[in-house]
């Protein structure tokens, strides 16, 4: 089920929606159903290191559970 950003051409409103199916979208704030999609960005991992989460050293084992990976991070 996929979120969506949309903008309302009725009312401005810049709105998140959860869009299951065949529903038809409506804006919270004047109910309307004139949207705009818009473009989202997608999330970064955290911690600001540029390493992807898989990377992490995780106890009794490496990152992705892989036996090559052996103690430290993944080297997939």
């Amino acid at each position: 089920m996929p979120l969506y950003e949309y903008n309302c051409r009725d009312c401005s409103a810049e709105f998140e929606l959860l869009v299951r199916g065949d529903e038809k979208p409506h804006c919270p704030e004047c109910d309307s159903a004139k949207l705009e999609k818009l473009l989202s960005v997608t999330a970064s991992p955290q911690g600001g290191t540029g390493d992807l989460p898989m990377s992490r050293s995780l106890p009794g084992g490496g990152g992705c559970g892989k036996p090559q990976c052996g103690s430290g991070g993944c080297m997939m």
